[in-house]
């Protein structure tokens, strides 16, 4: 019964979750945008084949375009960071938490890691960037931990 819509638990999680793909898979198509926005930024040399988008292709495509490589960077920034949150999250929702336990915390999660994405976006500084990595980091420990003593 844990993994099913009747437990707020999972439904917390499922809804964290679901924000938290939606991100990823939007970070991928928002660095497609800035590369089509910018005709640069291109990753690979094949990518300079003459095709539908790129009809004209020239090699300075592949020069490392700041406005591109930001959107790549954040999208790196999220593929290590949010898988370790989805597979933490499941074993939290198992482990049995408080309905009030788990908003906190994966909530806490989504939003510090769309925080962080707004602050990386508009360039703020190494620390504000840390500290919100730092309060999603800390969410995920929290997690693990709450499992492991609910487990031992």
């Amino acid at each position: 019964m844990l993994l099913t819509t009747d437990n707020p638990v999972f439904v917390t999680y499922m809804i964290a979750a679901a924000i938290m793909i939606l991100k990823i898979m939007g970070q991928g198509w928002m660095t497609v945008y800035r590369m089509l926005k910018s005709d640069s930024g291109l990753a690979s040399p094949e990518d300079l084949q003459v095709g539908l988008i790129n009809k004209n292709p020239r090699p300075d495509q592949l020069e490392i375009n700041d406005y591109v490589d930001r959107s790549r960077r954040m999208h790196r920034n999220d593929l290590e960071n949010i898988p370790a949150f989805l597979a933490c999250g499941l074993l939290f929702v198992a482990a049995g938490p408080s309905l009030l336990l788990a908003k906190i915390l994966m909530y806490g999660f989504v939003l510090s890691r769309l925080a962080h994405s707004v602050a990386y976006a508009t360039k703020q500084t190494h620390e504000v960037r840390a500290t919100l990595y730092t309060v999603g980091s800390m969410v995920v420990i929290v997690m693990a931990v709450y499992v492991l003593v609910a487990v031992i």
